[in-house]
């Protein structure tokens, strides 16, 4: 099975020099944890939650700053025929839960561990990576 199979097309996204409170308006409106940061539709970045939280809350920075100033840049990518598992394994690799599915430079999709884990055939893949990219860090107190 290959990426495009399981991928989320028509994928919104933010420019690097739009506002943060942009980024989490398209978080909240879609119910996602990441957007993928475009220049036109090339990947140049993505933001997650957790950066904003991080790189912006936690440092009482505006939320009109540019998106730039929290977003990751040049972000792991797959293409759209990829097989799953070389994906899950990247993913678990990378440590990453998110990937910008691209194709001639081009942002076609996104695909995450949920969308890997939710395909019956698939799941167990998901269940690996996930496992490599969270863990006990310790106490929290």
């Amino acid at each position: 099975m290959q990426i495009k199979d399981v991928m989320t097309k028509n994928v919104a996204y933010v420019a690097p020099q739009d506002p943060i409170e942009k980024a989490a308006k398209l978080m909240d409106e879609y119910d996602v944890g990441s957007v993928p940061v475009c220049d036109g539709e090339k990947v140049v970045g993505i933001v997650t939650d957790r950066d904003i939280v991080l790189r912006c809350v936690s440092q009482k920075k505006d939320f009109a700053r540019p998106v730039r100033e929290v977003m990751t840049a040049n972000p792991v990518t797959a293409a759209p025929n990829m097989d799953v598992k070389d994906a899950a394994k990247l993913m678990s690799e990378k440590k990453v839960r998110r990937l910008p599915i691209v194709e001639n430079n081009l942002l076609v999709g996104m695909v995450s561990l949920g969308d890997i884990a939710v395909e019956p055939k698939t799941s167990d893949k998901a269940g690996e990576a996930l496992k490599d990219i969270s863990y006990p860090s310790g106490s929290y107190f």
